[in-house]
């Protein structure tokens, strides 16, 4: 409902002159000071209208119980993640901001969006992926990036004094965190390595 005593103005959407209460009016100056765009504006006013409705009162009345509430409401209607993370949001800044309860934003919690376990590729996956990969250097750089671990920006500036097959490791500089680090290096990771070198040179 998001709405006290109504008073006339113009929707921020659209160039219609709408009934708009001053609590509304309040909120929407609120996003525009803050440069929110459009569109988190129209979902943001969806959301606390939503919310209104769901226990039929206005908003302003309703505290960090109800909001409880609406989100256990959300989740048993099936609501995504991502969409009840929006509606936090929303929730969020129309009480921490719109009406200045500080309190309340920072207990009204996220939902934690499940982890799902990446896709892992088969060994002959890789092996055709490898394959399919026309450049030699770029087949070469993707087969010591899978082999050894590592980033594709710590493989890109690996240089030659990096590969140490005495001690069958190699040297990453500069890696994660800006820290040197030292990776196993296979026997069949260093044969590909002295393939391409050879084949290159």
């Amino acid at each position: 409902m998001l709405k006290t005593n109504p008073s006339p103005g113009v929707h921020p959407m659209t160039d219609v002159t709408v009934t708009v209460s001053p609590l509304r009016r309040r909120m929407i100056d609120d996003m525009s000071l803050r440069n929110l765009s459009p569109a988190t504006q129209r979902s943001y006013l969806h959301a606390v209208t939503k919310f209104s409705r769901y226990f039929g009162r206005s908003p302003d009345r309703l505290g960090l119980e109800d909001v409880r509430a609406f989100q256990v409401y959300l989740v048993s209607q099936g609501i995504s993640w991502g969409s009840l993370n929006q509606i936090v949001c929303a929730l969020r800044f129309f009480y921490g901001v719109t009406l200045d309860r500080a309190e309340i934003p920072e207990r009204i919690v996220y939902a934690r969006t499940p982890r799902k376990l990446p896709t892992i590729l088969s060994a002959d996956e890789v092996v055709r992926f490898l394959e399919a990969v026309p450049s030699l250097k770029a087949r070469a750089a993707l087969t010591t990036a899978y082999a050894a671990g590592l980033r594709a920006s710590e493989a890109a500036s690996l240089k030659v004094t990096d590969i140490d097959s005495d001690r069958m490791v190699i040297q990453v500089h500069h890696g994660k965190g800006a820290k040197d680090r030292t990776v196993m290096l296979s026997t069949q990771l260093l044969g590909i390595l002295r393939t391409y070198w050879r084949l290159a040179h």
